[in-house]
């Protein structure tokens, strides 16, 4: 009575033997789980049941992970689901298509279960530390929420992926400090996480195309700083 409920995470993939083996060790670990072996019935299922964690394939029939978790990101009350890329694919294109989608981590195939978890693990940890830590950030007409997770803009809310809006957020909450690429990497995916410096510049790209130019400043050779002028 009282107990918090168990943590959603919802496994895709079309090999039957990955999905049962996932599943045994997630449910093993106390998380409610729920299985698809292509990308449109993770969508639909997604919809209903609301995971916390997608573990996604990227190489499957009908649809694949990268179209899947784009669909998935634009259900609005998972935004700031945790989507975690699975796939035997190493190669760059793939990683960089993955994150632009809004892919909170990328794991290559063979899948260890006992690192997985540890993984997971970590993810939802990181998420429970930042979340004790909620504030609100107003700079002019903008206000950034952490408490919703919600950004406003001269009275317009503007809808944010979860990595976006954590980008935005930390550095809004050191205004003038220019961070490295490698400073971000840290600090928004954790150590945990192998991402590619690319991936900062896109979400950058990303943020500025939503809130304008202005508040975020490229400072060649070395990294992006928020204006608070």
């Amino acid at each position: 009575m009282g107990n918090k409920p168990a943590q959603k995470v919802l496994v895709v993939d079309d090999e039957e033997p990955i999905l049962e083996l996932l599943r045994y060790n997630l449910e093993k670990q106390g998380y409610d789980v729920k299985i698809a072996g292509d990308g449109f019935t993770a969508v639909e299922i997604a919809k209903k049941f609301l995971p916390d964690l997608v573990l996604l394939d990227i190489m499957m029939p009908k649809m694949d992970g990268v179209e899947t978790c784009r669909l998935i990101r634009a259900i609005p009350e998972l935004q700031n689901s945790f989507i975690v890329f699975l796939t035997a694919r190493a190669e760059e294109y793939s990683e960089v298509a993955a994150f632009d989608v809004g892919a909170d981590d990328y794991i290559t195939k063979p899948i260890k279960p006992r690192a997985l978890m540890s993984r997971i693990s970590a993810l939802f940890r990181r998420d429970s530390k930042k979340k004790s830590t909620t504030s609100q950030i107003t700079v002019g007409s903008l206000i950034i929420d952490r408490t919703s997770y919600t950004i406003r803009l001269n009275d317009r809310e503007i809808s944010l992926p979860k990595k976006e809006f954590e980008l935005l957020f930390f550095l809004a909450q050191n205004p003038n400090k220019v961070f490295s690429r490698d400073d971000l990497l840290q600090n928004i995916w954790g150590s945990d996480v192998y991402v590619l410096a690319r991936t900062v510049d896109v979400h950058i790209r990303k943020v500025r195309e939503k809130i304008g130019e202005d508040y975020i400043t490229t400072v060649k050779g070395v990294g992006y700083k928020f204006n608070l002028n």
